[in-house]
């Protein structure tokens, strides 16, 4: 191979390996921001509290956060050899269609909740839309870490071993 050849590969390989370590570092952000605006919000609607700007904060906090994430996603997607696996193998079918699918489904309920919970003015209500939405985002990122870590045997919940 020609040394440009080379050069080439190892460009690729440096952006990849760039991508899928920010993608992998932020998931962190994200899963903290989304289960303190969980909390928060289920404090607020429970505790009939009032809906402040640092609520709206941490709440669009999150949904960026959450948009960063699935722009990496969707460029490492594209990248991954995880991808061009066959999907008659379970980690294939897993990081092709499983993953993808229930983390955009996750980010949609955290936009759709967001969105919302700007449209109504009573607070409790404001916290409700978050709590009820932002909480189903979790969930199914919950379920697709454990899916994960099920399918593929050197992954972990908290990070790869």
């Amino acid at each position: 191979m020609t040394k440009s050849g080379n050069f080439e590969r190892k460009k690729n390989m440096d952006l990849y390996g760039i991508l899928k370590s920010a993608h992998s570092g932020w998931r962190y952000v994200v899963f903290l921001l989304l289960v303190v605006a969980v909390i928060q919000a289920l404090a607020g609607w429970f505790g009939k509290k009032t809906y402040t700007d640092g609520n709206r904060k941490l709440n669009v906090f999150t949904l960026i956060s959450a948009h960063i994430q699935l722009v990496f996603g969707l460029i490492l997607y594209f990248l991954s050899p995880l991808t061009k696996m066959a999907s008659s193998e379970a980690i294939g079918r897993y990081w092709k269609m499983e993953h993808i699918s229930i983390m955009i489904l996750a980010i949609v309920l955290i936009t759709v909740g967001n969105a919302k919970s700007k449209k109504v003015t009573d607070a409790v209500a404001k916290h409700k839309n978050i709590a009820i939405f932002f909480g189903l985002a979790l969930v199914f990122i919950v379920v697709a870490i454990f899916m994960m870590t099920k399918v593929g045997p050197t992954k972990t919940f908290f990070g790869m071993s």
